[in-house]
């Protein structure tokens, strides 16, 4: 798996999970899901994202170009 890919599951996760504990444990848990997705859309613009540059220190490869 590549570092984008790994991003998108990681998200996807958190994003699930915040809102499964949102509606059968505590509203508050839906920050969380605001929160990726904040950072989301921030990383849009950047192009910089925390969990990618934890992920590369971890060994997981970046995505090849496709060569022409």
């Amino acid at each position: 798996m590549t570092v984008e890919s790994v991003l998108r599951l990681v998200a996807g996760t958190f994003v699930a999970a915040s809102v499964l504990l949102g509606m059968y444990v505590h509203p508050y848990f839906l920050w969380f899901a605001v929160f990726v997705g904040l950072n989301l859309f921030q990383s849009a613009f950047t192009n910089w994202c925390p969990l990618m540059t934890i992920l590369r220190r971890l060994g997981v490869r970046d995505c090849q170009p496709r060569q022409a």
